[in-house]
């Protein structure tokens, strides 16, 4: 039976949108996961095996894990938008990653560039920074 409390609290979690804060944030830190992850892989694959320099590697894997948590914010996380157009809304949600985007590359750069931190070991720090600028930024702006 613990099974299935399991599974019916993950349903809980994940099948519903909720406008709980604390609910979306683990939401949103889910969907974040699996947008790092990917993001993570991309900056991998870019940098080691493509030899793409890092920040440029770097800026092509966060626009596709951008684009990966916005389709899992809108579908699981964020029940209300503030936007009816998706075009815009989209657009504001890209704006905000653009300026996410910019921390990442400078913290990366400061990180690795001067402080001589692995590449992988920089993105790790930036990711922490930047997850609560996407996160408190977008639920404030685009889905109150």
């Amino acid at each position: 039976m613990l099974l299935m409390e399991k599974l019916l609290l993950l349903k809980k979690i994940f099948y519903k949108k909720s406008n709980n804060l604390f609910l979306q944030s683990v939401q949103y830190a889910f969907g974040g996961g699996v947008a790092f992850i990917v993001d993570f892989s991309f900056l991998y694959l870019f940098t080691n095996f493509f030899h793409v320099y890092y920040l440029l590697s770097a800026a092509f894997a966060y626009m596709i894990g951008s684009a990966i948590h916005y389709i899992f914010s809108v579908l699981v996380v964020f029940p209300s938008r503030s936007f009816e157009n998706r075009t815009i809304e989209f657009t504001i949600f890209a704006l905000i990653g653009i300026i996410g985007l910019g921390m990442n590359e400078a913290l990366m750069w400061f990180f690795t560039g001067r402080i001589g931190f692995h590449y992988l070991y920089s993105k790790l720090i930036a990711t922490g920074f930047i997850f609560f600028w996407n996160f408190s930024t977008r639920k404030f702006v685009l889905f109150r």
